[in-house]
């Protein structure tokens, strides 16, 4: 054993010592429910939390100053319908005094995720009285420009970025103790004294992320446009490089299965931080269910905790992340040690299967797809017909999971899926549509991208004809397009992976370029470019703006558009 494998061993002890209570509170639970203890299960699920924690980076710090005092202005031309201008560089608000009632907004130029901090002071007759302020972060300039309340959504209205600060005496040297994810600041006057006003300087935000640098980023770009769409995606998952990949730094702050497997394909491609990969995944690993599904989403604070749902596509795709990772990593030691996860997951879903090969829902845990528009939680979930979308993923799945197990010489463990996985195309053939030359869904026989998406990428027909469905249902109307850049991402795989390269380059040229041309930074949650102001969450001033599963152009720029 090297220094280094000795070094990982201690904090490994440490670690489980340290997470021995929180593992004992779980097994007592467990054992109430099965009538009896896993020691076995549950030691090794612990060593997994304790690698996720020795794992945790370091993240950096680095300090960046507001650069100027900006005003909304109307913009007709512009998607969000506001824009920026500036009123005066941030240098002259020293020499700016405020009192009750009055605000201005400053413009940090970039995205940051990180803590604010600022100097107060006052002019006046006598400093008599606390200042109190209101803050509003902003990641997009509607953030800063529309009212947050009242607040409709169905999203705990405690995620809104504002916060009433007291200050009671001046002059004082402000930060703002909860971390923000923000480019603009508005800063509301709610109310002093008679006797004094306040005064602002020295904003700045002290932005953390772990991603580091950009190691492999490209020479040269095709066009202005890709560059900038890239330089978007790096940004989008630099700001959600923490302790783990978020899914977003303003909202929910939290590692998500579907999230992480696109982040990571995106991260190999850019900052290549293998070990941050590696920490998700054992915490997925050693936070599962006691019926040994992975949830899907997993927390840190105040400690590692498993999250209170199961998507079923989210944990069939652990395999696939495992997989990527072993690929982009050559750590053969801790795919092997993961294995046994991702086939229970593939398992696990395929109960759900019947015998002429469907998938059929079951009631109590989701399969998610995308979202839709809706004022609730439901309608959000029940927009879009599932049942031949999560059919295709589930076979991809199943393929990731042989190629996995062929990779780590397991060839044996899935001589079964094989069969499984045929059983299962044969039944998807029956859901398509041989007159519209599309996939259908459910009883209304919808139709989707979603679905087209995932049976091209299951393979499921030739890829001629696969590619043949892909153009004809971007073409149709009534066709149920994605709301997100999850599903978006899909589509534009299943494009390259048929084919079609071009159709792919230009829908992210779309799709991502009308972001873009908004001035965003990073990219957001949820986007309809014709229906911009719609969300998944019944309120746009809840939506997040820089959000981990829009980053993926960079994956498809760097590879050029083609299949690998």
């Amino acid at each position: 054993m090297n220094r280094r494998e000795l070094l990982i061993h201690a904090a490994v002890v440490t670690a489980c010592a340290h997470l021995a209570p929180l593992r004992a509170a779980d097994k007592t639970a467990g054992a109430a429910k099965t009538g009896g203890d896993r020691p076995t299960a549950l030691t090794r699920q612990q060593h997994w939390v304790a690698m996720a924690e020795v794992l945790k980076p370091s993240l950096s710090e680095v300090s960046y100053s507001a650069l100027n005092v900006v005003a909304p202005r109307q913009a007709p031309e512009h998607l969000l319908g506001v824009a920026m201008k500036q009123q005066y560089d941030v240098g002259e608000l020293t020499n700016k005094s405020f009192k009750t009632g009055d605000s201005f907004i400053v413009d940090f130029g970039e995205h940051y995720t990180g803590y604010l901090t600022f100097s107060l002071g006052w002019q006046g007759i006598s400093c008599d009285a606390p200042v109190r302020l209101r803050l509003i972060f902003g990641e997009v300039v509607t953030d800063v420009t529309q009212p947050l309340y009242p607040y409709n959504g169905w999203i705990s209205a405690s995620w809104l970025p504002d916060e009433i600060l007291n200050v009671d005496f001046l002059p004082q040297q402000v930060r703002i103790e909860r971390r923000h994810a923000f480019r603009f600041v508005k800063t509301d006057i709610v109310s002093t004294s008679t006797n004094f006003c306040v005064t602002f300087g020295q904003l700045q935000v002290r932005a953390v992320s772990s991603a580091g640098q950009d190691r492999l980023a490209p020479a040269r770009y095709d066009s202005d446009l890709l560059k900038n769409i890239d330089r978007v995606s790096i940004r989008t998952l630099h700001e959600c490089m923490q302790t783990v990949f978020e899914d977003g730094p303003k909202r929910d702050r939290r590692l998500w299965v579907g999230d992480l497997r696109l982040q990571a394909m995106v991260n190999y491609v850019s900052f290549n931080n293998t070990a941050l990969v590696r920490r998700c995944l054992y915490l997925f690993a050693g936070l599962q269910r006691e019926d040994g599904y992975i949830t899907a989403c997993v927390y840190e604070q105040p400690e590692p905790r498993r999250g209170e749902v199961v998507l079923i596509d989210y944990a069939a795709l652990f395999g696939s992340i495992v997989r990527d990772y072993l690929r982009a990593s050559r750590d053969t030691a801790t795919a092997q040690e993961l294995w046994p996860v991702a086939k229970q997951q593939l398992a696990l879903a395929l109960k759900n299967v019947n015998a002429q090969g469907l998938f059929v829902a079951p009631e109590k845990d989701y399969v998610f797809i995308d979202w839709n528009p809706g004022s609730d939680q439901s309608a959000a979930l029940k927009g879009l017909e599932k049942q031949t979308a999560i059919q295709g993923l589930l076979i991809y799945s199943c393929q990731e999971g042989i190629e996995l197990a062929k990779s780590l010489g397991r060839n044996a463990e899935v001589a079964h899926l094989e069969e499984t996985v045929e059983r299962m195309k044969q039944a998807a053939r029956g859901l398509f549509d041989e007159k519209q030359g599309v996939f259908v869904s459910g009883e209304q026989r919808q139709i989707s991208w979603a679905s087209q998406a995932w049976m091209a990428l299951a393979d499921v027909l030739p890829q001629p004809q696969m590619a043949q469905a892909l153009t004809r249902v971007m073409s149709l109307p009534q066709a149920i397009r994605p709301l997100t850049p999850y599903l978006y991402h899909h589509m534009v795989d299943a494009l390259i992976h048929c084919g079609l390269s071009q159709e792919a380059r230009t829908l992210v040229e779309e799709y991502w370029g009308a972001m873009v041309k908004t001035g965003t930074n990073t990219f957001w949650e949820a986007f309809d470019p014709k229906k911009p102001m719609s969300s998944p969450y019944g309120s746009k001033q809840i939506d997040s703006y820089c959000h981990a599963w829009s980053c993926t152009p960079s994956y498809f720029i760097r590879h050029g558009f083609v299949r690998r």
